[in-house]
């Protein structure tokens, strides 16, 4: 979007200096590393401890169920051009509030997120440098991560780009190295060989039982985490109506291939009861095998893929903190952008709480408990971004039943879908509520939200007073318009 001639650049509003400076490249490689985060390199140690072969199962379930929800989030992205954020979905399908409470608690939940990243890279880092002390590398990268986001969003989609290349590259590597060991009958250092029947002869697939396959899905969720991050990068997107359906169209087939193909691989080679839960699989993997260059690889690799995930998640909560500004919804400073198109101000104020990770370090025994804590918090808040997505999308069917049918990215199942989504939300949600590490997520949570809502009272008290409105108003695009947006993206 270009900036408007009557708008200085120091007191921007959202829509007027973000720009579209990610090209399809940047957004189809964001959409995949989104999609690989970092539960997936970390977290899926102690998950494939709790869950055994059966872990498999609740990616693929997990992953079906998000993709409804990626393609809802699509169609209502497109079915009006002026959306920005989810909050803006929200708060003009369901209201105000819904646009505040969502927008807070996605800011929060990435600030959570980027939290338990530098808890993760603070662990790689004691794989190189064992001594180095707990708050140095969380300090450091709250450093770094504030320099890179201070550039223009160009700037973000390269090195965005690059880190996802990295992972893509290493995932493949890897289940290609994991492929030769299986039909070579590679023989580990304890005796066992690499097979796919190591899949179901170390206790079954479900080795654990129903308990530890239910426990999965509580600890699962937050691998991913990042995935709706193209509905944040829409705004700055060149052509969205052409370059979205594409990177959610193949958000399955990423998942069978990064998360199904690369676990499955791993388990094959090194039985899932030889996986030491207090490191990432990747890691065992190759130490097992003796590959112990190749696991000092693996290490650098989930070093940078947990960095580009805290870079995502400082990125995503600034976005959305100017938008709040924006609707005064947050303080007025954070409206401010630089020459260049940056929400500096947002930035400052969103990297200031990722030294939270600093004291959280400090004060636990052991890394991947703490991992565990902050990233149960960040997948019940979540949930509820989610969960307002697809509550968004059955009242705009409802409401627009004419911008539905004029949409070419129509969401499949559109009346039974996103009710089994929500069902399946809720077992998430009670899930959390099983474990001793993730119930402190479930019982912290709706203090928050009755925070979120004792906040709006008060914000929403104030804009009356000064007369102004709870929200500003979001343009509509009209029907004929979002078919004309999908004809010109089809002809180019």
């Amino acid at each position: 979007m270009s900036e408007s001639s009557s708008t200085p650049a120091s007191t921007s509003t959202q829509g007027e200096n973000l720009e579209r400076g990610l090209k399809n490249r940047h957004l189809q490689l964001i959409a995949i590393g989104g999609a690989i985060g970092t539960g997936l390199f970390f977290g899926s140690g102690k998950l494939t401890n709790v869950v055994g072969p059966g872990l498999l199962l609740v990616y693929a379930l997990i992953g079906f169920v998000l993709f409804f929800v990626m393609r809802a989030l699509g169609e209502l992205l497109l079915s009006n051009l002026n959306y920005k954020t989810f909050g803006d979905i929200a708060k003009d399908n369901i209201g105000p509030w819904a646009g505040f409470m969502v927008s807070w608690n996605y800011w929060f939940s990435w600030v959570a997120g980027c939290v338990a990243d530098l808890v993760a890279i603070t662990a790689y880092i004691q794989f190189f440098w064992p001594d180095v002390p707990v708050w140095l590398p969380a300090l450091v990268t709250a450093i770094g991560l504030i320099v890179l986001n201070l550039q223009p969003v160009k700037a973000f989609g390269e090195t965005e780009f690059w880190f996802a290349i990295i992972k893509i590259v290493a995932i493949l590597a890897l289940i290609f190295v994991g492929i030769v060991l299986v039909l070579t009958g590679y023989e580990n250092g304890d005796g066992t060989r690499a097979a796919v029947s190591n899949l179901w002869t170390h206790g079954g697939f479900f080795p654990t039982g129903i308990t530890g396959f239910v426990l999965g899905f509580q600890l699962a969720i937050f691998s991913f985490i990042g995935m709706e991050l193209v509905g944040t990068t829409a705004a700055e997107t060149e052509n969205p109506h052409r370059n979205l359906p594409r990177a959610i169209n193949s958000i399955l087939v990423r998942i069978v291939v990064f998360y199904i193909g690369s676990l499955g691989v791993i388990m094959m080679v090194t039985p899932w009861d030889r996986i030491d839960p207090e490191q990432s699989p990747f890691t065992t993997m190759f130490s097992n095998t003796g590959f112990a260059a190749a696991a000092l690889v693996v290490n650098l690799v989930v070093l940078t893929s947990a960095a580009s995930s805290a870079n995502s998640g400082v990125y995503s909560a600034t976005r959305m903190s100017f938008g709040l500004a924006k609707d005064g919804h947050a303080p007025k400073a954070l409206n401010y952008t630089t020459r260049r198109g940056v929400p500096m101000k947002a930035v400052f104020f969103t990297t200031v709480f990722l030294f939270a990770a600093i004291p959280l370090l400090l004060g636990g025994d052991a890394l991947t408990q703490a991992f565990t804590v902050v990233s149960s918090i960040c997948s019940a808040d979540i949930l509820f971004t989610w969960g307002s997505i697809v509550v968004s999308y059955i009242i705009y069917q409802r409401r627009h039943p004419e911008r539905h049918r004029a949409s070419g990215f129509r969401m499949p199942l559109p009346r039974i879908a996103p009710w089994g989504v929500l069902a399946f939300f809720v077992f998430i949600a009670f899930t959390l509520t099983l474990s001793p590490d993730t119930r402190i997520a479930a019982i912290l949570s709706p203090f928050w939200f009755l925070l979120l809502a004792v906040l709006w009272q008060v914000v929403k008290r104030r804009l009356q007073k000064q007369h102004r409105p709870l929200t500003s108003e979001i343009p509509m695009v009209s029907p004929r318009e979002i078919r004309q947006h999908f004809d010109d993206a089809e002809g180019k």
